[in-house]
């Protein structure tokens, strides 16, 4: 007989004094299961949530909040499970605090999570629930292009076993790397809200499956069986009916069951999607059915991000839609359309937005993959959840956590190396940074770019020698406030910093009156040998990188034409690019913008009737932010590049590494000859040679015009139209193998802990 409780929904009715009272069910302060026909349960599935019970063993609806935690932290790569059990109950504590009630994880962590976690709910007045993962072998998945291959599914199915152990706190795990191990004894059974298996699968190899196994029959088990299923969903039915059997048979216990699914792979059809293989074949969980003997049910769980695939962008049916709020909004309306073609609870397991500077994809809506301050995140963040719920959703799961330094974005990662990804942070990969705990550069706060120079002084930054700096010319009325009285580089894992102190005037200081140029010299025997600006003035050095600092929104970093990453990859190797003859010859006399790409020609099906031809899509990454970047600080904007104080005539920057195309600052690794060892080329450099030009800026010039004719002062020596590059100051950093950083929680972990303060689920219509 089907259990009775699963009929019960998020209210109950309660008959007081003949009165009819409706009771919304607020969070738990304990923790309760159900057991029938011997099972214990810790949740299960309701029509649209799932449901967790109280104290008279009933069910009632959940709204999950929460966020999804990687097991990487920086210094280290995932496989070396290097998260230590103090940091795990330290963050538990904030997610706490910040009013979540789950939390995700994608594969087995060390014993210290499962310690931690135990401790923290023994004590919590509201639990932290879990939705534990089961990784899969995806080298061997896409080695086989089979996901029913032999041995590919044996070690899946004893990681599954292993994990069901660890969870009830009877697992002992040998040490293998790549592999979390230890002893786990704490039995957390009752706070698993239930399992999400495997990975965002691959189109490719589901379709590859498929093929190989077309005559596969639907699959039948005890727990679960499907109808007119594809072979990979059989495949999907038959992982799920082994993890619900050893769990049943060995402890007792069934627990709510899903399985990571993501937009490419959904059962939508997207007729505007420009690319064949976001939309080749659909994972379809309504054809997986849970049989009587499984109490526990059966969810959906989806990525789903705002700004890809590309229909999401295009799609009028979702361009149109309107939001509750009445407003365009293609996110809740792929949210609609996903809802209704369930017959079960649907989980968004991943959402977000990075709060990254470098940016890697566009959406309509300004929810880019990148470039986003904390603020900017946070809102986002906020209105996608909101969606989430509207739309009715079981609930959502930001990613992330934790900000992730090991990661990859594919706009960047033939920039880097990716053998010391974990030992610095590179602002300008979106993936790094979708945490809302930042790991911040440095055993504690040094260098903040707020145009206060005090901390420069409490670090004992000593300033860079100027024995040879002077004017260029005859000094003028305002060369004064022209010159530079002192100047100071320093660097981090994430950062060169600079400090230019100008001389007074008695007036504020005026971008007007003076521009400077900061030159840069990182590889040898190459570079530009005269500055931009038209000032004719040459150079023994070669100058690989200008920063060209003129005020808001016209201040950027250029590059070296013959240095451009940009436009080797998609001019010369791509031909998405117009042919520049010039980019192949060394001191060729121009300079590029430092750009990224965002996305490749397209053509975009079914848009209005039409086929829409969009050309490489790309962004101007060089150019600077103002602002204030120091956290502490009400007007902090985490995007800062400058910041300059206008009463003490001071200005400090910031530069991520990699726009100085550095593949590892804590190996000194620079970008090589790419003409001649195209991007996988590398050095090692001794360190960056600089100095520092002042100029008054031309007002008819163009803003994106670098530099200026009308040179006013330089830090170095000048000898015949030549800035000697002897003069020039010589910064070198220290090598590290242990990077430093401390932990600070963004100001959108505070945006998204008021937002889930008041979340609820929506009532039953």
């Amino acid at each position: 007989m089907k259990w009775i409780g699963k009929l019960i929904l998020i209210a109950a009715i309660l008959i007081v004094g003949g009165i009819f009272v409706y009771r919304t069910f607020e969070s738990p302060v304990n923790t309760y299961t159900v057991t029938m026909d011997g099972m214990t349960m810790p949740a299960v599935t309701g029509k649209q949530y799932l449901q967790l019970f109280d104290e008279n063993k009933m069910p009632h609806d959940i709204l999950l909040k929460g966020v999804n935690m990687g097991i990487a932290k920086p210094g280290h790569f995932p496989g070396e499970t290097a998260i230590s059990k103090d940091e795990y109950r330290r963050w538990f504590e904030q997610i706490g605090a910040m009013n979540a009630n789950v939390i995700r994880v994608y594969t087995l962590h060390p014993p210290g999570f499962y310690e931690a976690l135990a401790e923290y709910n023994a004590k919590a007045k509201h639990p932290l629930y879990l939705l534990h993962g089961t990784w899969i072998n995806e080298d061997k998945l896409g080695a086989s292009q089979d996901a029913y291959d032999p041995d590919l599914n044996k070690e899946f199915i004893q990681e599954i076993h292993r994990i069901i152990d660890v969870i009830h706190g009877e697992a002992n795990i040998a040490a293998q790397p790549g592999h979390a191990s230890g002893q786990y004894r704490a039995d957390i059974s009752k706070y698993v809200l239930g399992w999400v298996l495997g990975v965002e699968w691959n189109p490719a190899i589901v379709k590859a499956t498929n093929d190989k196994h077309s005559s596969a029959r639907d699959f039948e088990g005890r727990y679960f069986k499907t109808a007119q299923a594809s072979p990979f969903e059989n495949w999907l039915a038959g992982i799920m009916e082994e993890t619900v059997s050893y769990e049943a048979s060995r402890y007792s216990w069934q627990r709510p069951i899903s399985f990571t699914n993501w937009v490419t792979t959904d059962l939508l059809d997207h007729p505007s999607e420009p690319l064949p293989e976001e939309d080749m074949v659909s994972v379809n969980p309504n054809v997986i059915e849970p049989t009587t003997a499984f109490h526990a049910g059966y969810f959906a769980s989806y990525h789903v991000y705002p700004y890809y695939p590309d229909f999401l962008n295009y799609e009028t049916k979702y361009t149109e839609y309107k939001n509750q709020q009445g407003a365009k909004d293609s996110y809740a309306g792929y949210l609609n359309d996903l809802r209704k073609a369930h017959r079960m609870p649907v989980v968004i397991a991943e959402f977000g937005v990075p709060s990254s500077r470098g940016m890697t994809h566009r959406n309509i809506y300004g929810w880019n993959q990148g470039a986003h301050s904390e603020q900017e995140q946070g809102e986002i963040d906020a209105r996608l959840f909101e969606n989430i719920r509207n739309e009715g959703m079981a609930g959502g799961l930001v990613f992330s956590w934790q900000d992730e330094w090991f990661k990859r974005t594919w706009n960047t990662m033939e920039l880097d190396d990716p053998d010391r990804r974990p030992f610095w942070s590179n602002a300008q990969t979106s993936e790094q940074q979708f945490g809302l705990l930042s790991f911040d550069p440095g055993n504690k706060p040094t260098i903040q770019v707020d145009g206060e120079t005090g901390d420069w002084d409490k670090a004992g930054i000593a300033s860079v020698p100027m024995q040879s700096a002077g004017p260029v010319k005859a000094a003028g009325e305002d060369y004064e406030a022209q010159k530079l009285e002192q100047w100071y580089v320093a660097s981090d894992e994430r950062y060169v910093y600079f400090r230019l102190d100008f001389g007074k005037d008695n007036q504020p200081f005026d971008w007007s009156k003076t521009g400077t140029m900061l030159l840069l010299d990182t590889i040898q025997d190459q570079g530009q040998h005269q500055l931009p600006g038209g000032s004719g003035l040459k150079t023994e050095a070669g100058i690989d990188f200008v920063i060209d600092l003129k005020g808001p929104n016209k201040s950027r970093l250029v590059v070296d034409s013959y240095y451009d990453p940009f436009y080797y990859e998609y001019g010369e190797l791509l031909n998405l690019l117009p042919k520049q003859d010039h980019a192949n010859q060394k001191n060729n006399g121009v300079f590029h913008k430092s750009i990224l790409a965002l996305n490749r020609p397209l053509d975009v099906p079914n848009v209005h009737g039409q086929t829409l031809h969009l050309p490489l899509d790309s962004y101007e990454t060089g150019l600077l932010i103002f602002g204030d970047g120091n956290p502490d600080h009400p007007a902090f904007h985490s995007l800062t590049d400058v910041s300059y104080n206008e009463k003490a005539h001071t200005v400090e920057l910031r530069i991520p590494w990699q726009l100085l195309n550095m593949k590892d600052p804590s190996t000194r690794e620079a970008m090589g000859d790419i003409w001649k060892e195209g991007l996988e080329g590398k050095t090692i450099i001794p360190g960056i040679k600089i100095a520092a030009v002042t100029y008054r800026p031309d007002s008819t010039n163009s803003p994106d015009e670098v530099g200026g004719s009308d040179l006013i002062f330089s830090t170095a020596g000048i000898s015949e139209g030549q800035l000697l590059q002897k003069d020039m100051a010589e910064y070198s950093w220290n090598t590290w193998e242990v990077p430093t950083y401390h932990e600070r929680l963004k100001q959108s972990y505070y945006i998204l802990q008021n937002l889930f303060r008041t979340a609820q689920p929506i009532p039953a219509q």
